[in-house]
């Protein structure tokens, strides 16, 4: 007979969580559809279309939902072995994918018929699990400089320089502040990320000014549309300390994003009801979206989604925090400080934060690769939040258990 105080394996995932991830990839559908529809429609290359950009989106939401819910209901410990052969083919791809053609001077697709890969987005989430899994075996060894410490770098840096290659710094810099994060909050010697941080500020100056000095002496004839034709490794730059210094030119996106952010006022044009992104702003649908975001919900709407993206990373990462082991709270952390990290990077460069680093709003832009991953690695923090809601429901029905078998001991006792 089965007991009926039994315990199931597993617990529930969080709801709130799911919930919000969900509503997040809704939201971004629709804003895909109101950014990308007025561009389709009137575009051979599209077969006018208003919905060219959203059925795909549709359809790697519809991908994701099926990834995130296998996803959660493995058991998240497995993934330490699990992420082994997808990591390796991360490394696979990226070091395959700068011999294909440039998109936006940066060679970061693999093309599968109509659709690209971006093996980038894959490295980001199976770099999180390695250095998960590494860490909470070292254990306190991960402290030591020569057999913790350094073995952990040589990965990051090995990933890191395979995506410059492409070259894509806005991911590169992702990658290393996520592992960063990841790194720090698996109890790394501070004087050992103070040094690495230093480091790389040092090897990232010799990098890009030798670039920069290449390029002077011999000009790329690789153009970048999102920066107005300008060469992609200097033009992004010079646009975000004047764009107005070439507004036709290296400024011309970023105006027009500062434009519709300023368009919006407190209140907005009313959704679908924006200009800018009627043929005026790049990449409108994709590294601009928050743009139209903005110009079509106003202060008052673009305050809600931040407060609103902010409260979902929050209990993402409050869901990692409550996990029994060191691997589920590392990679719950990373995942969820990979998303935060991003999203700052894509919202700062559309507001003149930061210089634009051409990535994607996750869950928001349009973005097969980006979509399909960012909800797979979702549903490996569901996962942790289904382990992490057993022990205190375990823990209350022992104790109901010892309770009841003392009553009945008692009671025994007394007849």
């Amino acid at each position: 007979m089965r007991d009926n105080n039994e315990m199931p394996r597993r617990g529930a995932p969080d709801f709130q969580l799911l919930i919000l991830t969900l509503l997040l990839v809704g939201f971004g559908v629709v804003m895909v559809f109101s950014s990308s529809s007025s561009i389709t429609l009137v575009s051979e290359r599209f077969q006018y279309d208003p919905m060219y950009f959203t059925k795909r989106q549709l359809l790697f939401g519809a991908l994701g939902l099926f990834g995130m819910l296998i996803t959660m209901n493995i058991p998240y410990e497995k993934y330490k072995k699990l992420f082994i052969p997808v990591f390796i083919l991360a490394i696979v791809l990226l070091m395959f994918v700068p011999f294909v053609g440039a998109i936006n001077g940066a060679s970061s697709w693999i093309t599968l018929g109509k659709f690209g890969i971006q093996p980038t987005e894959l490295a980001k989430v199976t770099t999180i699990l390695y250095l998960s899994a590494l860490i909470s075996k070292k254990g306190e060894r991960f402290r030591d400089l020569r057999t913790g410490y350094i073995p952990v770098m040589v990965i990051v840096g090995f990933v890191a320089g395979l995506i410059m290659l492409q070259p894509d710094l806005g991911s590169c810099f992702i990658l290393v502040a996520t592992a960063g994060l990841v790194i720090f909050a698996g109890g790394a010697n501070l004087k050992h990320i103070l040094g690495s941080i230093l480091l790389l500020i040092v090897g990232a100056s010799i990098v890009l000014g030798a670039g920069a000095l290449i390029d002077k002496i011999n000009p790329s004839d690789v153009v970048d549309t999102a920066s107005g034709g300008a060469n992609y490794k200097i033009g992004r730059f010079q646009a975000y300390i004047n764009p107005w210094d070439d507004p036709q030119g290296t400024g011309f996106s970023l105006i027009q994003s500062l434009t519709a952010i300023g368009h919006g006022g407190l209140t907005g044009t009313g959704f679908g009801q924006g200009i800018q992104k009627l043929h005026y702003l790049t990449n409108s649908y994709n590294d601009f979206i928050f743009a139209v975001i903005g110009e079509e919900f106003g202060f008052i709407g673009t305050l809600i989604f931040l407060l609103f993206y902010l409260y979902f990373i929050w209990r993402g990462i409050l869901v990692s925090l409550r996990s029994s082991t060191i691997f589920g709270t590392l990679t719950g952390v990373g995942i969820m400080g990979l998303i935060a990290i991003q999203a700052f990077i894509n919202i700062g460069g559309v507001t003149r934060t930061i210089p634009v680093t051409g990535v994607t709003l996750p869950f928001i832009s349009y973005g097969g690769s980006s979509l399909l991953v960012m909800m797979v690695a979702m549903g490996i923090v569901l996962s942790i939040s289904r382990q992490s809601s057993l022990p205190t429901k375990q823990e209350r029905t022992k104790s109901v258990v010892v309770k009841q078998a003392s009553y009945d001991l008692n009671t025994s006792r007394r007849r």
